[in-house]
Order: structure tokens, then sequence, then C-alpha cells
């Protein structure tokens, strides 16, 4: 089983006495030290107008990863193509993947923030279209050695050639996330890779792992698991006092961040309805691997069983929780059944 990070750092504003760039040294520190205990990557979200200081400029604080480390895989959960102009977009991943030696993930997505797209100025039922003009525009400047032209609705380039090159060919590769059985279509049928959210309980998860492996089989192409990219929150607790107030902290977090994307007029998308707060304290307890480390790496096994190879992890900024992660669970996977450790305990 393979395991990266996945998160996000905060740049706190303050007072003369507040050092608003500590958390992304932390972040900085905390990817140095994890590469070392054999974490294969880390994927960076991209957020805006938050008030607390979430990441905004995620390829900037990648190069800067990027410079720190050999090998770790760096990853975008995701760039929002609708903000941004995609040549400048094109120009500055190329630039990462040049200088890490092609360890660029090139994660991308649609948006669904209200908060972030009201803050652009931009239409969030433009979201879609948007996306896809940026994404022919970007996939072209990877691979385009010719000169090329675009007149689109939103962008026109005129006899452009996109440079620097990617190290990676034909270019990075694409990840795409997923949520309901038509957005992990849409990911198979682009032939992408695919992130899945740390917010969806296993048991719905596990069914996208396992249509997307049919779909791409059906599609003709051969199915690796290291394709599917799962995202979750871990923390190995204490006891269960520490633990249930880490689920309290998950769940008010993720409220939080629900309102941010709500729009005002009313809601109808079904993940930012709160007016069951019994079954959302549940999805967000259920779907957390938040416990002993055993209890954790019987969580895992579960996922494992069920075609899970590759684990992103929201370890919520803690160095101490990567330490004891790397120490107490991931040898676990890395070699023997997982059952057959925890009967020798």
């Amino acid at each position: 089983m393979r395991f990266g990070l996945f998160g996000s750092a905060q740049a706190r504003r303050g007072g003369p006495d507040t050092d608003s760039s500590q958390g992304f040294r932390e972040f900085i520190e905390n990817n140095v030290e994890a590469e070392a205990l054999g974490f294969y990557s880390t994927f960076l979200v991209e957020h805006h107008f938050t008030g607390f200081g979430q990441v905004s400029a995620s390829l900037n604080l990648l190069t800067w990863l990027g410079a720190r480390t050999r090998d770790l895989r760096l990853g975008t959960a995701v760039l929002v193509l609708p903000w941004h102009n995609p040549v400048l977009l094109a120009e500055q991943a190329a630039t990462l993947d040049l200088l890490s030696s092609g360890r660029l993930d090139f994660g991308i997505g649609k948006g669904y923030r209200n908060n972030e797209f009201a803050g652009f100025c931009i239409p969030l039922e433009e979201a879609e279209v948007r996306f896809e003009e940026a994404l022919e525009v970007i996939t072209k400047a990877f691979v385009s050695e010719e000169p090329f032209s675009h007149r689109g609705k939103y962008w026109q380039f005129d006899n452009i050639v996109v440079e620097p090159p990617t190290a990676q060919k034909p270019h990075p590769p694409f990840w795409m996330g997923a949520g309901s059985p038509s957005s992990v279509s849409e990911v198979a049928r682009r032939g992408y890779n695919m992130l899945l959210g740390q917010h969806a309980l296993a048991e719905e998860s596990l069914e996208q792992v396992a249509q997307f492996r049919r779909e791409v089989v059906a599609l003709g192409r051969r199915f690796d698991p290291l394709q599917v990219g799962l995202a979750r929150a871990v923390y190995i607790a204490k006891d269960d006092a520490d633990k249930a107030a880490a689920f309290e902290r998950r769940y008010q977090g993720h409220m939080r961040i629900n309102r941010l994307a709500r729009r005002p007029e009313g809601e109808t998308r079904a993940r930012y309805i709160l007016d069951d707060e019994k079954e959302a304290r549940h999805e967000s307890a259920e779907s957390a691997l938040f416990g002993s480390p055993d209890e954790i790496m019987r969580k895992l096994e579960k996922l494992q069983k069920g075609g899970v190879e590759y684990v992103i992890i929201n370890f919520g900024g803690s160095r101490e929780q990567i330490r004891r992660f790397a120490r107490d669970i991931m040898p676990a996977f890395a070699g023997e059944p997982h059952m057959q450790v925890l009967a020798a305990k």
C-alpha cells in the first residue's frame, strides 16, 4: 500500500508579532520529514478568501517544496481551472515539473465553493464550460511543439508556443476528483487518474473504485490501482476521550467549510444541506481513520481488500502524527499481509 500526504497549510494574519510564514514553513518541514519516513507524495489544495489562511498559490508552495526534496511526488488537489489563465497556469506547472525532474501530479477541478466564485466575480454556473475550455488550452500547451492559436468563449491566444516544456511526456499525469457515479465515469472516459474525497464513507468510496476499474477495463485500458488516490483524515488517539475530541474538531471544521461552499439563495446539492446533524456527524466520524493504531490498521485493511492501494492522508498539519503513522502503521502494509501482522502481536 502506498501513502502520501493531503491537505493545506495556513498563513495566518495578525499583528507585528505574528509570523505569517510559519504555517507554510511548517508545511515544508513536515513534508521533508515525510519523504525521509517513506511517504510517496503530497497533494496540496487550492482555496481562496477563507479568512483562515488556506493555501491559495499551490504551485508556488510546491515549487519551494520541490527544491527541498528529491523523490516526493508533488500533487495539486486540485487546481481550479475556471479561475486561471490557462496558458499562464501551463507555464507555471511546466516550470515546476521541469525543476523537480518530473515529479508533478497535475490535479485539476471545476471548483465548488460559492464564496470563491463570488470573490472572483465568476458565476458558479460557468464552472463547467470554463473548465472545459481551460483544459483544452492547457493540454494543447503541454503537447504542442508548433505554434497554435485558440479562439474560445473566455480565452483567446494567437500563434503561441508555451514554454518551458514539461519533463514528463507527453505531460504530467492528470488527476481529477470524483464523488458520484457520473463523475467517476467522466474521469475514466478522459483517461485521467482519480482522486476520491476524504469525507465519503468507505462503502461509497469502494464502490467508486470498483466502478472506475470496470469502466477503465471496458474502455480497453489496463487498470492500475495506483491510478486512484483516496484521501482520508488520520488521527492516532491517546484514548477514547482524545478520539472523541478529534471527531468533534473534524466535524466543526467540515461544517465551516460547507458554509463557505453554500449558495446564499438556497442550496440544492445534497452534500451542503446541513439539516440532519446526526447523519452529518456520523459521516464525518465514519469516513475518518481515528483511533488506536490497531483501529486505524483494521480500517485500512478494509480499504485495501476493497481495492484501494493508494491513500493520501490529512494529518491536520501534525508532524508528530506523521511520525507515529510511519512508525506504528506503515510497516504493517509494507510487505506481509496486514492481518498476519496483527495476529503476531
